[in-house]
């Protein structure tokens, strides 16, 4: 809130020093050239994430709700939190599973891509080695059937240059449902 305060306040000396202006109107001026650091903060600025910065809602076995917060920056390192443990069998290197999955990017806190907006389970053969994404080879394992994870994958673990629709450089953030593990 503060933040918002200080923009507004530097918009409105802005509109005032433009109505006073001369006939030079595009010379800088020591305001327009020295910006305070409020506005020259960025999100690099701000501390990394923790998973518990990240908000979900809904209980497993249904569609969940994912909120990225704008007080941290995305984290640079895999972050999987157990937010349901399960009571089946553990997820382990080269199991089978299906899972139910919500994907969040992070620079636009919308939702990308959900198993359960296409009322399907995604089938992943071969965990640890699967076809998919480090991040979900690296941040599935130890999980147990019914449970619910968090990840939050980094670039270097998720699509790094893009791809997939997903941006350059962009963070996922995944809720990730259990559903089945067979070996």
């Amino acid at each position: 809130m503060r933040t918002v305060g200080k923009i507004t306040m530097i918009v409105a000396v802005a509109a005032g020093l433009a109505s006073c202006s001369s006939p030079a109107k595009d010379a800088p001026t020591a305001a327009a050239s020295s910006p305070t650091p409020a506005a020259t903060a960025t999100v690099a600025d701000l501390p990394a994430c923790t998973a518990d910065d990240i908000t979900v809602t809904g209980a497993p076995g249904s569609k969940p709700t994912i909120s990225v917060p704008d007080t941290c920056s995305p984290p640079k390192q895999l972050l999987s939190k157990d937010l349901v443990v399960g009571t089946g069998p553990e997820v382990t290197t080269g199991v089978t599973m299906q899972t139910h999955y919500d994907l969040v990017t992070w620079s636009d806190k919308q939702e990308l891509d959900s198993s359960w907006s296409r009322g399907e389970p995604f089938p992943l053969e071969n965990v640890g080695n699967a076809q998919v994404i480090d991040g979900w080879n690296e941040g599935l394992i130890g999980m147990k059937e019914g449970g619910r994870r968090l990840l939050v994958v980094p670039a270097d673990k998720g699509y790094g240059q893009g791809g997939n629709g997903i941006r350059p450089g962009e963070t996922l953030v995944f809720v990730v449902d259990a559903v089945k593990v067979t070996s």
